[in-house]
């Protein structure tokens, strides 16, 4: 496994250009063809959105620029419609009841009329109550009644009107098989607040996102709503991790959603068949809280056989900087079934029940209460023929050609943006942002990019922020990474490499000594994180910069393992990158008996991130990866 200890800092050279760098082209514009699931705003005008934003202004003054800077950049082909709710009434005991059910669909989810949003939204004033539940039922009644449909809401407390609560309607909305994915967003909550804005969200399979200020939620709505107009699928089935391993669900391969606390441990329960490697990971990803130099947190997994019986594999992913907004994801690639049993005590062997625990081990003082967790399991038949040997070289980067073609980088691993192979891709970042992109492998292909940050207009010192790209791994294991600064010139990152790349993917690669390439042995989604952290002063209103990934996929498929389950080389990438539907009820049921039957053999692409995620430019981020068996 990999050892990591990386720190980054700010740069103190401004404009470090390679030389004879080609000027990043102009975003194309969007193709025509491309269709966009109805998406319906509901924006929090309760009486608490005139409270003062600490950015400056009202909280209502900030949601009102977050959704303009939206409108201003959605394609012109969306469809997105405008509700808010709090603005017919006051906020006083009697008028409660018609507060409650102060619901206006202000602009329906039609052919995006710009201006027309833009007027809707100015005219907003907030006065009343919070009815999210009741807004919920009216935002997905004013939808269209078929096919892939989204929600983004926005507020800033507690549902004040419940009953209906408003995570029994998302629920119902999940149960009635309607294909409506609610994305929430925390405008400066609180705890109880973010529990019950991410239980709408998992309850849907969709995203939660916190936004301390205005200024994070100006580059939060844009991309999430963005996201969400893309973006069909769940992002995970809902399940509870137990605090014994007795009770653990059992969650055969899939993409799940949960709620992890601070210090206490979650059992999740795994068949693995005989023979079999199993991966199983989580990712917690923490707000951006400002002010706070440092903010340690630590996230952790192990690995328990039959009857509990520690299996001596830990792992853990640690930050000393987690209010910057970083992700923390911890993975397990667990091969213990596919080594045979040699007698009675031989717990942590052969096939049978395992059980995978998360735990939030170091908690900063300033963490929230409980945060979204994300969990995926994958499960890999053993194999008869590995197939060709291991390959340790890189492979090589050619520049590819053509004009650019545009994607809009999701907010975590779930809703990363899709690159069709080879090519150029453009997109638009904000200062603060941390976006995913994701590239598929086959057996035998290798995958090498870099990322050119292109000009934007200011200069100079007060204007640099550090870029980063990271590569990951189907189970988001961190393959390389690479930074450097940008002042508002073109830069390329890798700065001196010509990019970042694997080995050619085979099966053999994972009994190379060198963890990197080991762990380049499992075809799939590899993701690529692009990172563009605020200014040195913490301005990040500085404007957007444009960036383009050069992609070069190399090599054929090959011939891969021969897997000793003869739909085993259909089976692990059975859904295609996918998460799990939230219908599917199988990731609840728990299991008492550790020889009850085997999962299937499918593996479920693994992804996550909750939020929208930001790096710091002057404070050092300490990332620590540690593994032992």
């Amino acid at each position: 496994m990999v050892k990591r200890a990386l720190v980054a800092a700010a740069v103190g050279v401004i404009g470090l250009v390679p030389g004879a760098m080609p000027a990043l082209a102009q975003q194309t514009p969007e193709p025509s063809g491309t269709e966009y699931a109805p998406t319906m705003l509901v924006l929090d005008a309760s009486g608490s959105m005139l409270a003062a934003d600490p950015s400056g202004g009202t909280k209502m003054d900030a949601a009102k620029n977050a959704v303009r800077s939206f409108v201003t950049a959605a394609p012109d082909t969306a469809k997105v419609g405008l509700t808010a709710y709090g603005t017919g009434t006051g906020n006083t005991d009697a008028e409660k009841t018609a507060g409650c059910q102060d619901v206006k669909i202000l602009h329906p989810a039609d052919t995006i009329d710009k201006p027309a949003l833009t007027t809707a939204t100015d005219q907003i004033v907030p006065r009343g109550y919070t009815p999210i539940g009741t807004s919920l039922k009216a935002a997905a009644a004013a939808l269209p009644q078929a096919g892939p449909r989204s929600i983004v809401l926005v507020s800033d407390g507690l549902d004040t009107c419940a009953p209906p609560d408003p995570c029994d309607v998302a629920r119902e909305l999940s149960a009635q098989g309607n294909e409506i994915v609610v994305h929430a967003i925390g405008f400066g909550v609180d705890d109880p607040s973010r529990a019950q804005l991410t239980c709408i969200a998992q309850s849907t399979g969709g995203t939660y996102t916190d936004a301390a200020d205005g200024k994070t939620l100006e580059q939060v709505l844009p991309r999430v709503s963005a996201a969400a107009l893309r973006t069909y699928a769940a992002t995970g089935a809902p399940i509870t991790g137990t605090p014994e391993y007795r009770d653990a669900p059992v969650a055969t391969p899939g993409q799940y959603v949960d709620v992890l606390e601070p210090k206490k441990e979650r059992y999740y329960a795994v068949d693995v068949p005989e023979g079999a490697t199993a991966y199983f990971s989580g990712t917690v990803s923490f707000p951006r809280v400002y002010g706070t130099e440092h903010s340690n947190n630590q996230l952790d997994t192990r690995v328990y056989g039959a009857g509990g019986k520690d299996c001596n594999a830990y792992e853990f992913d640690a930050s000393t900087g987690s209010s910057d907004g970083v992700a923390l994801t911890v993975g397990s690639v667990w091969a213990g079934a596919a080594e045979p049993e040699t007698g009675s005590a031989d717990e942590c062997k052969g096939g049978g029940r395992y059980y995978f625990t998360l735990k939030w081990a170091t908690a900063a003082a300033d963490a929230p209460a409980q945060l979204p967790l994300e969990v995926s399991v994958g499960l890999e038949p053993g194999v008869d023929d590995p197939g060709p040997p291991a390959e340790p070289t890189r492979v090589t980067f050619t520049e590819p050609t053509g004009a650019p073609a545009p994607v809009v980088g999701g907010g975590s691993f779930n809703v990363a943006a899709e690159l069709s192979g080879s090519g150029r891709y453009s997109d638009t970042l904000q200062r603060g942002e941390y976006v995913f992109y994701r590239v598929k492998l086959d057996w035998g292909q290798g995958l090498a990019y870099r990322v050119r940050f292109g000009e934007s207009p200011l200069r100079g010192v007060d204007n640099l922020s550090n870029v980063w790209t990271t590569l990951y791994t189907p189970y988001r294991v961190k393959l390389d990474s690479d930074f450097s600064s940008y002042n508002g010139t073109e830069n390329i990152v890798p700065a001196n490499d010509p990019a970042i790349a694997t080995v050619p993917i085979r099966y053999a690669n994972r009994e190379n000594s060198d963890g990197d390439i080991a762990n380049q042995a499992l075809p799939g989604w590899y993701y690529i994180a692009v990172k563009l952290s605020p200014t040195l002063n913490g301005e990040r209103t500085v404007g957007p910069v444009p960036i383009e990934l050069e992609v070069d996929v190399t090599g054929a498929p090959e011939p891969g393992p021969r897997y000793r389950d003869s739909t085993g080389d259909e089976s692990v990438f059975g859904n295609d990158g996918k998460s799990r539907s939230v219908e599917d009820d199988t990731a609840q049921v728990p299991g008492p008996s550790e020889q009850d039957g085997v999962s299937p053999l499918i593996w479920a692409a693994i992804a996550a991130g909750v939020v929208v995620v930001a790096g710091a430019v002057v404070a050092a981020v300490l990332s620590i990866r540690r593994t032992r068996r």
